[in-house]
């Protein structure tokens, strides 16, 4: 025979009460199986855990030190059991979420974390800036649980889900010529035909830079590159040095550079899609409690 828990719980309520048949009320169960519970516990310590006259029950010195430790395994195992009971909930625990540069710059983005933060206080959210290519990388070994990235050719092994449209916008000198009609509000792709362009660095691993060719192409031209950089904060900057003309999400509307101009595309389908890719086989609750406040925000 061992000690069990149950022998611990039932010295304790004989402890708190002092007295075996109020101890066997508490614990909802006669008191001759109690008190031979207790026996069988100091058979198996050696020690003597109580002393029993036939007015009253006290505790040994033993019992006094033994009761303290015995309190303390309970609590601790109650406490495990609670902290189990609320990782199966996605209630604790760590979460690992990457996004991409511009994306933490659209509303709904914030307001999921937010609202996640609030709802799962005991969740360590680790927020990562990665790049589309990062991502899937960190994704397929484990680096991470949850990305928010472009669009990308995924493995099978990844699971992705639409959140929304990013329009894209044409970043221009405010003094260019294609906007010498102040009452212009758009520009057609085929306007940027003759333009020197800035676009993404391949080694940038976005989905932008694909994009922006593609959507080149289908207007019937290829886009003449001037330049290259890895930060669309950089790519601003050198449009308005003059350099060329780039497409980038709008949600960079808030990186403000003096004498660029950001001017809508006149295409309902020049957008570039935001998604929530996660690892398909990955059942962890705190990853689909992320995902609903996240599809949540989308609607």
């Amino acid at each position: 025979m061992s000690i069990e828990l149950r022998h611990l719980r039932y010295f304790i309520a004989v402890a708190d009460e002092l007295h075996f048949s109020r101890a066997a009320e508490r614990l909802g169960m006669s008191q001759p199986p109690l008190s031979q519970q207790i026996r069988d516990l100091e058979r198996m310590l050696g020690v003597r855990l109580l002393r029993r006259t036939n007015r009253r029950v006290e505790l040994t010195a033993a019992g006094s030190v033994y009761l303290e430790a015995a309190r303390d395994i309970v609590a601790r195992m109650e406490q495990a059991t609670d902290l189990a009971r609320r990782a199966e909930r996605g209630e604790v625990g760590e979460l690992r979420v990457a996004f991409t540069r511009s994306t933490p710059l659209t509303a709904m983005i914030p307001q999921a974390i937010r609202a996640f933060r609030q709802a799962f206080p005991a969740v360590h959210l680790v927020l990562e800036e990665r790049n589309t290519l990062q991502q899937v990388e960190a994704l397929l070994d484990g680096r991470q649980e949850v990305g928010i990235l472009r669009p990308t050719e995924l493995p099978d092994t990844l699971l992705s889900e639409p959140l929304f449209a990013d329009p894209l916008v044409v970043v221009i000198r405010a003094d260019h010529s294609l906007l010498a009609d102040a009452t212009r509000t758009s520009l057609n792709m085929a306007d940027l035909a003759g333009e020197a362009f800035v676009v993404f660095a391949s080694a940038a691993g976005t989905g932008i830079r694909r994009q922006v060719l593609a959507m080149c192409r289908h207007a019937g031209f290829a886009p003449q590159i001037s330049q290259e950089a890895g930060e669309a904060s950089t790519i601003i900057g050198l449009v308005a040095a003059g350099l060329g003309v780039a497409l980038l999400p709008s949600s960079l509307r808030h990186i403000h550079v003096e004498g660029v101009r950001f001017v809508p595309i006149a295409s309902s389908d020049a957008a570039s899609d935001v998604q929530v890719v996660r690892r398909r086989d990955d059942a962890s609750p705190l990853v689909h409690q992320f995902i609903r406040l996240l599809l949540a925000e989308r609607s």
